[in-house]
């Protein structure tokens, strides 16, 4: 069973809920605020286990009955607010899933605890619901909201609640993670430790993802042949990358991260620092035969890519510019 020992590179999160569980200080509500898959649900479950753990401890024993439950996703007094529409967490479902529930006492813990997930999906109807409840809460509740973004929330909640911000993970950490826990090779982890930005749990999916090791696959062959490549060359590889808009940024990166290797490897001509150490051979020809303008431009072309796509320009327009540049590169 999980513990507040099992979360990496969160030190001031845990410290924070250690030392509340320790003082009586509890709040009465949490926002956690991190990227998707940076852990903020498997931590606010820890932290809902030691409190509602029957050794009352600071930390979740990991033995006892509630502890069984709680991590097992079975506890009475845990309670998972979900909602039916994909992008909206509407009125009902807070009137529904807290307030009306909320009076009625907890099952056999000391606490109810009340957790949010994507909780910045709360349109204003929703957040006024609930920050009725915040005004008044039971002694014996904790609600916890998790966001990626805090400030689509109400400031009048934000400032009836503590905001814990979760902390991008140090490479070293992330690799060592991913080696001695995942067992990825070294190699492997490099590419992953690279695209996941000290996000953890972005990590360990790109790690056990085969999908991705494809993109990356196919994203290298691409960079190769688009080298003296025309127009009409470039077409299969729009419709290639239209297969898969909806990870397009994972695309985009792996692009960006190579030319950044090409940027490296021309400033040092050493290898050691290189994320796709195993295309040397070809980062050393690009890098020799592309200016530093080159390279930047091929950097540039890629936020500017990624800027049109988040304004919604054409797709395909979008990628056969880009391609286009790389190709003149």
């Amino acid at each position: 069973m999980p513990n507040f020992n099992d979360i990496i590179g969160q030190d001031l999160i845990k410290d924070h809920f250690e030392t509340a569980i320790q003082q009586n200080k509890v709040s009465h509500a949490y926002i956690i605020c991190g990227e998707k898959y940076s852990g903020k649900k498997y931590i606010s479950k820890i932290f809902a286990g030691a409190l509602l753990c029957e050794s009352e401890g600071e930390v979740p024993c990991c033995k006892c009955h509630s502890c069984s439950q709680t991590f097992s996703d079975n506890n009475p007094d845990i309670i998972y607010v979900t909602h039916d529409k994909p992008n909206v967490i509407g009125v009902d479902d807070i009137r529904t899933q807290v307030n009306g529930d909320i009076n009625i006492r907890p099952y056999a813990g000391k606490r109810k605890i009340y957790i949010i997930d994507e909780a910045e999906k709360m349109n204003q109807q929703a957040q006024n619901a609930l920050l009725k409840t915040f005004e008044e809460p039971p002694e014996y509740a904790v609600i916890i909201l998790l966001v990626t973004n805090a400030e689509e929330l109400l400031p009048t909640i934000l400032s009836r609640a503590v905001l814990l911000n979760m902390k991008p993970v140090s490479d070293e950490l992330v690799r060592k993670y991913l080696m001695e826990e995942a067992q990825i090779p070294d190699y492997r982890a490099d590419v992953c430790v690279a695209f996941s930005r000290g996000n953890i749990g972005k990590a360990r999916l790109l790690a056990s993802s085969d999908d991705f090791d494809n993109m990356r696959k196919d994203v290298l062959s691409l960079l190769k042949n688009l080298h003296g490549a025309d127009v009409a060359d470039i077409s299969p590889y729009v419709k290639k990358a239209t297969a898969i808009k909806n990870d397009i940024n994972d695309f985009l990166d792996i692009i960006c991260v190579w030319f950044r290797d090409c940027l490296l490897y021309k400033s040092t001509e050493d290898s050691d620092g290189l994320i796709f150490k195993e295309e040397l051979q070809y980062i050393k020809r690009v890098a020799e035969r592309a200016s530093y303008a080159d390279i930047n431009k091929g950097i540039e072309a890629i936020d500017i890519a990624k800027r049109r796509l988040s304004s919604n320009v054409n797709f395909e327009l979008t990628m056969e510019l880009l391609f286009l540049t790389i190709q003149e590169i």
